[in-house]
């Protein structure tokens, strides 16, 4: 892709939805700006099945980038039109900078900012292209004053990233998952019949007796993986996590600025960073997409008894996210007994607070116990029975039964450590994570180390 083709103009009909996930460490979201959300408009033609492409309709966007764009002459003189007030203030502010030295100093230092942030902005894109990746630029939006920068990942620089990153990739070797026992088989496939309202209706929560061995991309053992389908190959969060690797170790040398793209946003060159969803989930004609199925099986208070499909998730997002939300269903879960029995103890004191001792020692006006003064000289003498009410409130969450519950509670954290160990274990055979916390300690202390 040539230099100049960067700037082409596109045209604008149609509104696509961008991701608006704060948090998203892998997939590198960051967002300063909520105004920009909903403003990167395609042609009619350029939106398919897996997300945005570029105005060809053939080079995906894998990642976004938007600036402030300085509004034309033009443009202000026909906003301003019909405002006589605004008109006044700006001739008053021209009269002004021409008598007044100051006024004259800080738009010229204004102008200074903008051309310094053109020229660390081009040559940080100008880096980008030499790395392999392709840009077009899109200013024409509904959103004035707002550009945007359109980032795609070709297949070469994605399997040289792949091999850079130790990216495990599902191999065309499959091999056999072996069941247990005919008793415990006979046991999961039972507990599976009756729970088969609970599960959402997505591909990947269906069992398979098959797997894929995946193994770290390499491009010299291509013939190893599937390639038959090489826009697939790499889903959108690969692609996403690929390109946020390169902006952020990609440094500006020209300028002597600090590298990657946090430093860029943090500086106002860019205002945002963010990779697009993979469709819409709603109107007529809709491609379906993992976007549309998460929204319907898991995003809905409709199916809020359901079981999350954590692999969907984890698909979309990434496994960082994946492996959050597989916990918090976990912990969700583990929380019905310990709700139940929690119940049960407070309803125990419903029923017997009639009976407790003390609150009818405390509540019984036959008495007439009178308590000394709780502080010298300004307090005087009280009733016991005056604390009748806070004495039975507490016998509801203070009675024998919470002895039972202490020592339930006790025994159900240790249950639940245990559950998710397992958990967390069976994800991570199915996902491949072994060594994930390694690699990432590895790939912290290699950008500690680029950037010194």
């Amino acid at each position: 892709m040539k230099r100049n083709e960067k700037y082409t103009p596109l045209a604008v009909k149609e509104k696509v939805d961008i991701i608006n996930i704060k948090g998203i460490e892998e997939i590198g979201y960051v967002q300063q700006d909520p105004m920009i959300l909903n403003s990167l408009v395609p042609e009619e033609n350029t939106r398919c099945r897996q997300g945005l492409y570029f105005q060809d309709g053939k080079r995906k966007v894998d990642y976004v980038l938007t600036y402030h764009v300085k509004k034309p002459s033009g443009s202000r003189k026909r906003s301003s039109r019909g405002n006589a007030l605004t008109r006044t203030l700006r001739r008053s502010h021209r009269a002004a900078s021409k008598n007044d030295p100051e006024i004259a100093a800080q738009d010229l230092s204004v102008d200074y900012h903008e051309d310094d942030k053109r020229f660390r902005r081009e040559e940080f894109e100008g880096i980008l292209m030499e790395m392999g990746l392709e840009l077009e630029m899109d200013e024409n939006t509904k959103t004035p004053g707002v550009g945007f920068v359109k980032i795609h990942a070709p297949w070469n620089v994605l399997c040289r990233e792949a091999e850079f990153m130790k990216i495990k990739m599902p191999t065309k070797k499959v091999y056999e998952i072996k069941q247990g026992s005919n008793f415990v088989e006979k046991i999961n496939s039972f507990i599976t019949k009756v729970t088969e309202p609970l599960h959402p209706n997505v591909e990947e929560n269906r069992i398979t007796n098959v797997k894929h061995l995946s193994y770290p991309f390499s491009r010299e053992k291509q013939h190893l993986f599937d390639l038959s389908d090489r826009d697939s190959f790499f889903d959108s969060k690969t692609r996403s996590s690929i390109v946020f690797e390169i902006l952020k170790r990609t440094k500006c040398t020209k300028a002597k600025y600090s590298m990657g793209i946090t430093s860029l946003l943090a500086n106002g060159i860019y205002t945002a960073a963010y990779p697009l969803h993979d469709g819409d989930i709603d109107g007529e004609n809709i491609d379906p997409n993992d976007r549309k199925l998460l929204y319907e099986e898991w995003a809905s208070y409709s199916v809020f008894y359901k079981y999350q499909p954590i692999s969907l998730i984890r698909k979309y997002f990434g496994e960082k996210i994946g492996l959050y939300f597989a916990w918090l269903g976990v912990y969700t879960q583990m929380l019905i007994p310990a709700s139940i029995v929690g119940i049960i103890v407070f309803l125990y004191g419903c029923a017997t607070v009639d009976d407790d001792i003390p609150s009818m020692e405390m509540c019984d006006r036959r008495n007439n116990i009178t308590m000394c003064p709780l502080c010298d000289r300004a307090c005087s003498y009280w009733k016991l029975s005056i604390g009748c009410a806070t004495a039975r409130a507490s016998h509801l969450f203070d009675n024998p039964a919470t002895v039972f519950f202490s020592i339930f509670m006790a025994l159900w954290a240790t249950m639940f450590l245990e559950h998710w160990k397992r958990r967390q274990m069976r994800l991570n055979y199915k996902w491949d994570l072994t060594g994930f916390e390694e690699e990432e300690v590895r790939e912290d202390s290699l950008l500690f180390s680029f950037r010194r």
